[in-house]
């Protein structure tokens, strides 16, 4: 009888370790869970602050900002659900705030757009209108925004992906042949020229910078027939000058 009781014991003692053993595991996969769901949403917000960032030096519109806005709150709210912060909260009610003073209606202005002088900063601004249509697509397909307020927003920063890569291989090209590399100007140039013509639709910039690049080539191409002409020129008269040498009369000595 002794020894069923201590068998019986053993066997509780043992369940007993397994249960809890079990609840600490499960406890600690809520835990990861929570942790990897917590550094998903961070990670929304930081990308959306990068892309906010960049969005200074670019004449985006106002919805575009609210759509941005809208995009870090929700992911703040769904980090609430998993950890109180006063800090989550306070940003949530500031963003909140903010979209409600700003005008949906103000129309988008483009004229103080600049190429940044130096190459990374180009770079950072590329990648910078990449991600951009990458969250509105990821919105899109979220259903956060409709398909109209979709194309329009993705049409105006297109059309910035073209003006930056533009204005940069102009640049580039005009480098390049300062520093004598006339193959590589004409590659830039060239590049551009085909992006330029795969554009749809009237647009006074493309026709612009179609025109400046086609007479960029065409000088180009003076310039080398010139250089041509004086090549061909400088081997004639030194020809010329050899055939003097051959047939002039011999000195007698």
């Amino acid at each position: 009888m002794g020894i069923s009781i201590v068998v019986g014991l053993t066997l509780l003692l043992v369940l007993v370790v397994i249960f809890i053993n079990a609840l600490q595991q499960n406890k600690e996969r809520l835990e990861a869970e929570r942790r990897a769901e917590l550094a998903k949403h961070k990670a929304v917000i930081d990308e959306t602050d990068d892309v906010l960032s960049v969005a200074e030096h670019l004449p985006v519109s106002n919805r575009l900002r609210v759509i941005l806005h809208n995009r870090i709150i929700n992911a703040l709210k769904n980090s609430l659900e998993l950890q109180a912060s006063p800090d989550m909260r306070r940003r949530v009610s500031e963003l909140e705030q903010t979209n409600k003073s700003i005008n949906l209606d103000e129309p988008l202005t483009v004229d103080g757009f600049t190429l940044p002088e130096h190459e990374k900063q180009i770079i950072a601004l590329i990648q910078g209108i990449k991600k951009l249509r990458m969250i509105l697509r990821s919105e899109l397909n979220k259903a956060r925004i409709d398909s109209n307020l979709y194309s329009y927003e993705d049409g105006i920063l297109t059309r910035f992906q073209l003006v930056v890569n533009i204005d940069t291989l102009i640049r580039r090209a005009k480098s390049a042949l300062v520093a004598g590399m006339q193959g590589s100007a004409r590659q830039y140039l060239e590049k551009g020229l085909a992006a330029l013509n795969a554009r749809k639709g009237q647009d006074p910039y493309v026709d612009t910078k179609k025109t400046e690049i086609t007479k960029l080539l065409a000088d180009m191409d003076e310039a080398t027939r010139a250089d041509r002409a004086e090549d061909l020129r400088r081997r004639i008269e030194s020809e010329k000058n050899e055939l003097d040498e051959i047939f002039a009369p011999k000195r007698k000595w």
